[in-house]
């Protein structure tokens, strides 16, 4: 179920986060940057979901500017993700282990930052400005936040238990 208020949005992100970092805790450097069958490591998957709230970030700022949101990302639709998120690997592929993960925190503090600048109305009073879309600023946040975190503590959780055997 997803949020429907930013205190609900505050405490879900701050809870898988948690887990996340935790899990990030253990993950060695041979083991983030080992790639899987097709090619994608668990430092890929971290710096994707950081590049990931950044985009975020333009979609808020190009929406309250009056400027064209392009989601999810210039050039892109939404079925196109997967040439989409090579890009991103592609851009991040001089990013180190270290740097990876630097950069998720950096960026979830970021969106920290964004959510409590916000009120309720702002998060969920209405569709993303430039969203072009029903979802609200708030369940786009959880995308890009708590969800992604979710999908990349499974992801990792994953690589480490092939790796690990």
């Amino acid at each position: 179920m997803a949020a429907t208020s930013k205190s609900e949005l505050l405490s879900i992100l701050e809870k898988d986060w948690a887990k996340l970092l935790a899990l990030l805790a253990t993950v060695s450097e041979p083991e983030a940057v080992k790639p899987d069958t097709d090619g994608i490591s668990i430092k890929d998957v971290v710096g994707h979901r950081a590049e990931w709230i950044a985009m975020y970030q333009r979609w808020i700022s190009d929406g309250e500017s009056g400027r064209a949101v392009e989601m999810p990302a210039p050039g892109y639709k939404w079925n196109a993700l997967k040439p989409l998120n090579a890009e991103i690997r592609a851009q991040q592929a001089d990013l180190d282990w270290q740097g990876a993960k630097a950069l998720l925190i950096a960026r979830k503090a970021e969106l920290v930052t964004i959510l409590n600048a916000r009120d309720d109305a702002a998060l969920y009073g209405g569709p993303m400005l430039g969203g072009n879309g029903k979802w609200t600023l708030g369940r786009y946040g959880e995308a890009v936040g708590p969800s992604h975190f979710r999908s990349a503590a499974k992801y990792i959780r994953k690589q480490l238990k092939a790796s690990r055997t």
